[in-house]
């Protein structure tokens, strides 16, 4: 399946593609039932074919699903529509870490303190792409989305 602005997963209707990462393509979509917008992680069917892969994809979903911090987003589901494989998650407005540092390096207090980490914290991965400064707050997102 083609994923395209208008195209239909379940109540998820598409609005544009957002970024892609390792394991997938990001698109901003509109959750049609709870009236709003939602980030979902595709998984291409190339990649949903190889057990590993989808083992990877699921247990990715599983572990930010299972963290609740302000600093991380929310995942709200994840699905197989259409042999389409996805992640729901929270949509985050704002540019990834990789955008923020290309005018410079941010200073590691401004990095901690705007996503309200503790010094001591230990983070299993932690990646330019897979973060985000949000316009309202600085979130983290576990989907490895880097901007287009």
């Amino acid at each position: 399946m083609t994923i395209t602005a208008g195209i239909k997963l379940g109540r998820y209707e598409i609005r544009a593609k957002i970024g892609e990462g390792g394991m997938g393509e990001v698109y901003l979509a509109q959750d049609t039932k709870l009236d709003r917008k939602v980030a979902l992680k595709i998984l291409p069917a190339e990649v949903a074919a190889h057990p590993d892969r989808m083992r990877r994809f699921v247990q990715e979903a599983k572990t930010a699903s299972a963290l609740n911090h302000p600093g991380i987003i929310t995942i709200y589901e994840i699905e197989q529509i259409d042999s389409v494989n996805f992640i729901a998650t929270e949509f985050i407005d704002g540019d990834t870490l990789r955008e923020s540092v290309k005018n410079g390096p941010l200073k590691l207090g401004e990095v901690c303190s705007r996503w309200r980490f503790k010094p001591r914290a230990r983070l299993r991965l932690l990646m330019p792409p897979g973060l985000c400064i949000a316009i309202s707050s600085p979130r983290t997102s576990c989907c490895g989305a880097t901007a287009s």
